[in-house]
């Protein structure tokens, strides 16, 4: 047997590293540069046993092994930085990464929140009041996100290279945006208004991942990083609600209207703040506060895949075609899309090296029961699209079904192989993170190419 036949699959190695970093994260004193230090001195260490010939897996027990108990180096931790932990909840912390000084994190945060709540302000100096409603409906993501982008940038000391990749993705966004003078009710400006933010949340990325952006842990990071995101967003939005709801009572009570105040400034200022703020949060927190995202996966999981099967069953029974006019297939395709959310989530949480559950098993039957779905809208679309003409939202909803249809059934093929203990668990998560540029490349195409391609219809 060659060399090469006994070496591991490195998903078995890197899946080692995932359930190490996972037991260290637990070490709320630790901070994410104190775990990616001690994970670099871990990667060297593996480096020069593996370079003296031992194999990858022994390589890293006896890497483990030399750097000593974890737990006495997280009691040394907690001995010389005690006020650490609690730090981390509050303001006052230091940056990660700072050796001295002050932490500027909290005051970049406020800069880029108060460029994205200007920025939603600066085009009512020279758009046209008649057409500011779609001009707004196309062009918001892009007064909040490249805030957000310029925030992770930052915090990643993004190179000058990845900057320029950056700030041209960007632009192409504007380009997409503004280009093509679509008509407010016509099919490509509700498409670009929906696409374009998916486009420009993934061009955010680039700026997390940073150099690593090939690393297929660095992308299932970003996925988490997303869920995070949304969850801080939604509760910061709910609070945002009540002090609305407060500010028009107060002012209601000594006969002052704040429709204007709150319509014009308030909501959308704090809305595009917001998506600067809910990002810091994420990156403070991360290590201190547990995930909201999987814990809510755990706990919806279940119950969509009660609904799917439901269904799957009613469809059976009754015979009924599934109707895909535009209503419905928007439906069908954010269902696809939750389900998929809800895998994703609950699998980046997961202990790569943990043995098949029965969670696993429910998770295949949530993503076989999407995908015959999947299939049943894909059969009635040909149908359709010749009997009533093809259009924009019929092809970007044909393209997404397809792309999430090739999604189901590998991730449905790796979860069987996993189950039946035939493919390690690392290989669904690298299929997940590598297939994130299709959903890139179709975002773009969406509002780039469809549009022109249907005379703007």
């Amino acid at each position: 047997m060659t060399n090469l036949e006994t070496q591991p699959p490195p998903d078995e190695l890197e899946a080692q590293f995932a359930q190490w970093r996972q037991y260290v994260h637990r070490r709320r004193e630790l901070r994410n540069t104190d775990v990616e230090e001690l994970e670099d001195h871990l990667r060297a260490s593996v480096d020069e046993l593996t370079g003296v010939g031992l194999r990858p897996e022994e390589a890293f027990l006896v890497a483990v092994k030399r750097m000593g108990s974890l737990d006495e180096l997280s009691r040394e931790f907690a001995r010389e930085h005690s006020d650490r932990l609690w730090k981390q909840l509050v303001l006052t912390g230091e940056p990660d990464g700072a050796e001295t000084g002050r932490d500027a994190t909290p005051l970049v945060m406020v800069l880029c929140a108060v460029g994205a709540a200007a920025s939603i302000k600066l085009p009512e100096l020279f758009v046209d009041s008649d057409d500011d409603g779609l001009f707004y409906a196309r062009n918001v993501s892009l007064f909040a996100l490249p805030w957000v982008a310029g925030f992770l940038a930052w915090r990643r000391r993004l190179r000058p290279p990845l900057i320029g990749v950056l700030v041209a993705l960007f632009g192409l966004g504007a380009v997409a945006a503004n280009a093509y003078g679509l008509a407010m009710d016509s099919q490509s400006a509700a498409l670009t208004g929906s696409h374009l933010p998916i486009a420009l949340w993934l061009a955010v990325g680039v700026a997390y991942v940073a150099d690593e952006w090939r690393s297929s842990r660095r992308r299932m990071d970003f996925i988490r990083f997303t869920g995070e995101w949304i969850v801080y967003y939604v509760l910061i939005a709910l609070c945002g609600g009540v002090l609305i709801a407060f500010v028009y009572g107060t002012f209601s009570a000594i006969g002052i209207d704040a429709n204007e105040f709150v319509g014009r400034w308030l909501l959308p200022c704090g809305a595009m703040a917001a998506t600067v703020v809910a990002a810091w949060l994420v990156e403070a927190k991360q290590s201190v506060v547990e995930n909201i995202a999987p814990v809510l996966t755990r706990l919806f999981t279940p119950l969509f895949t009660a609904v799917l099967l439901a269904f799957l069953v009613a469809t059976g029974v009754t015979g009924a075609g599934i109707d895909i006019e535009r209503e419905a297939l928007i439906l069908f395709d954010l269902l696809l899309v939750v389900v998929l959310g809800l895998l994703l989530y609950s699998w980046s949480a997961r202990d790569p090296l943990k043995p098949p559950g029965v969670f696993d098993k429910l998770q295949l039957a949530l993503v076989i029961s999407a995908l015959v779905i999947d299939v049943l809208v894909l059969s009635e679309m040909p149908g359709r699209m010749v009997s009533y003409g093809n259009s924009p939202n019929k092809a970007a909803a044909l393209g997404e079904n397809i792309i999430l249809l090739a999604n189901l059934a590998i991730s449905a093929w790796l979860l069987i192989a996993f189950l039946r203990r035939r493919r390690p668990f690392a290989a669904l998560e690298r299929w997940q993170t590598g297939y994130l540029p299709a959903y890139a490349a179709w975002t773009w195409a969406v509002v780039l190419i469809l549009p022109p391609l249907y005379q703007f219809q």
